[in-house]
């Protein structure tokens, strides 16, 4: 079954059509990757899925259900979390503190803190710094700390949007090798990224938008194969 499902989704603010009716779903337990150069619509239809934007057209789906419109915070109540573009940390906060605002959602004491647990198990580095405020941190480290408090809402399905952005190569290898471990331990993933070599790796489909289309969607495998996608997005 599908735990996500878009259809015919448009979206315009300021005069402009940013998505212009797209289709995509996500199969619980997968891994899919939306991939596309700057302002081809990626974070736009993540902001719209998660409740941020009201679609002008279209159906957005979750679990089975539609949640068009559905405030953001019902959404992170029904298990979707976003880790947003450009990270979103609560810079005056402690590390601790933007982890267990991940959690504000819920009252199950016990499970919220063997999910910290699992947060500082996952990234070692926020242990070490859990009493530092969230602003003094580095990039990679702020990353760690967004995927870190989204995984807090013990979400089933997790939004990615751009994790590598300004991330040196070996802190955008550790950000990756975690995504693929929280993927592998059953949570749901779309993952929007300009490195398109890297999201496909990672993924197991995807879907490549333009101007605000969908206008190929394929097996990971077969789309870092495509001339086309070679050509446009992977450099060769």
């Amino acid at each position: 079954m599908s735990l996500l499902r878009v259809e015919g989704l448009k979206i315009s603010y300021g005069g402009i059509n940013a998505v212009k009716g797209i289709d995509l779903e996500v199969q619980a337990g997968e891994m899919v990757a939306l991939i596309g150069a700057n302002g081809a619509g990626k974070t736009t239809t993540l902001k719209a899925i998660c409740g941020i934007l009201m679609p002008v057209a279209g159906k957005i789906f979750y679990s089975g259900e539609e949640v068009t419109g559905t405030p953001s915070f019902s959404l992170v109540e029904q298990g979707l979390a976003l880790v947003p573009e450009g990270r979103g940390v609560f810079g005056r906060l402690t590390v601790e503190e933007n982890l267990r605002m991940g959690a504000y959602t819920r009252r199950d004491r016990r499970a919220v803190q063997r999910d910290l647990e699992r947060v500082y198990e996952l990234f070692a580095r926020l242990r070490e710094r859990r009493r530092q405020t969230g602003g003094t941190l580095s990039g990679g480290e702020q990353q760690m700390l967004a995927i870190g408090r989204a995984l807090m809402s013990s979400p089933r399905l997790l939004l990615l949007d751009e994790p590598s952005m300004g991330l040196a190569p070996l802190m955008v290898q550790r950000i990756f090798e975690t995504i693929r471990r929280v993927a592998a331990e059953g949570v749901t993933v779309l993952l929007v990224e300009q490195n398109a070599k890297l999201a496909l790796e990672a993924s197991a489909r995807g879907y490549v938008m333009e101007s605000g289309l969908i206008t190929l969607t394929d097996a990971a495998p077969a789309l870092l194969g495509n001339p086309q996608v070679r050509q446009a997005y992977l450099g060769e």
